[in-house]
This record gives structure tokens, C-alpha cells and sequence, in this order.
């Protein structure tokens, strides 16, 4: 049996799991997330923690797979992800405006960026940018459109990167 999938997952306090049918929900303070469940994974709750076992050994990758969901869905409800972008670029600036969010980026016109369902942006300042929300895989989609925009190029590191990121550079053409 694979090694993610016998670990259990523990259910802090104030977060619910339900398995109703082929879904399941996890409900927390900072909202609710659902997957379908496959056929293959058998789901035990026992006082505040739940283990996955695989009805066949040919299910076992897919029992690893559903418990990191599961896992993330948890630490989502509960605790919430964040992404952080710096703007690195002179005139590179970010802004909320309302729900949406306006990127000056070095273009001949602004961009318009719309929040999507689920997901709060904030800007610190006028370089960083916050993508938060519940469910890790929506706030690192979010996160690399963001980027997307204007990644950072090698030459002089200009552009929309994660905080964490290390930008690898070249050097200049000699003559």
C-alpha cells in the first residue's frame, strides 16, 4: 500500500467531513469544498480522523492521490493558502479596483484582471499581490495567470514572480 495513502488525516476543530453518495464535502470556517469520490477508495472517520484503504491493490495510486486531496481540502477549510507575486520592473504597479484587479505591467494599457469565485486578491503595496482562498489548486491557477501576464524575463528579472521564486540569469550579449 502506498506510503501517502496510510497515513490518516485529522480533522481540526470546527471541520466536517460528509460522505454522501459518490461526494465528498469538507466544511470549515473558511468554507466548503467537495470532490467526487472514486470507486476504488474505502473512507473510515473515527474520531476526528479519517483513513483511506484502496479495495484492490490495483487501486492503491489513486487511494495515495484522493487522501493529498483530502489532506489539502482540510488544511484549506481550516488554515486557507496563499500565494504571494512581487512586480519587479520600473512602472510595474498592482491595485484593486472594487472586486477586480489592475495591473500596470509596462503595456500600452492597463490590465483588467476579474476575481474569481472563491478567491480574495489583496495588494499590500503597489508590487506585491495576495492571492488567498480555500482550495489550494484555484489559488495556484489564479496565482499563474496573475503571472502569466508578464513572467519575468532572464536578462534583467522584469516581470510578475512568486515571492519564493528564484530567477535564473543570463548575461548580456557581448560585443
Amino acid at each position: 500500500m502506498s506510503r501517502v495513502a496510510k497515513k490518516p488525516i485529522n480533522l481540526p476543530k470546527g471541520v466536517e467531513l460528509n460522505a454522501q453518495g459518490e461526494t465528498l464535502n469538507v466544511k470549515g470556517p473558511k468554507g466548503t469544498l467537495s470532490i467526487a469520490k472514486p470507486a476504488g477508495v474505502e473512507l473510515n472517520v473515527d474520531n476526528g480522523t479519517v483513513n483511506l484503504s484502496p479495495v484492490t491493490p490495483a487501486d492503491d495510486a489513486i487511494t495515495g492521490t484522493i487522501r493529498a486531496i483530502l489532506a489539502n481540502m482540510v488544511k484549506g477549510v481550516s488554515d486557507g493558502f496563499e500565494r504571494k507575486l512581487e512586480l519587479v520592473g520600473v512602472g510595474y504597479r498592482a491595485a484593486m479596483q472594487g472586486k477586480d484587479l489592475n495591473l500596470s505591467l509596462g503595456f500600452s494599457h492597463p490590465i483588467l484582471f476579474k476575481t474569481p469565485e472563491g478567491i480574495t486578491i489583496a495588494t499590500p503595496t503597489q508590487t506585491e499581490i495576495l492571492v488567498q482562498g480555500a482550495d489550494k489548486q484555484r489559488v495556484g491557477e489564479v496565482a499563474a495567470k496573475i503571472r502569466g501576464f508578464r513572467p519575468p524575463e532572464p536578462y534583467k528579472g522584469k516581470g510578475v514572480k512568486y515571492s519564493d521564486e528564484t530567477i535564473i540569469r543570463k548575461e548580456a550579449k557581448k560585443a
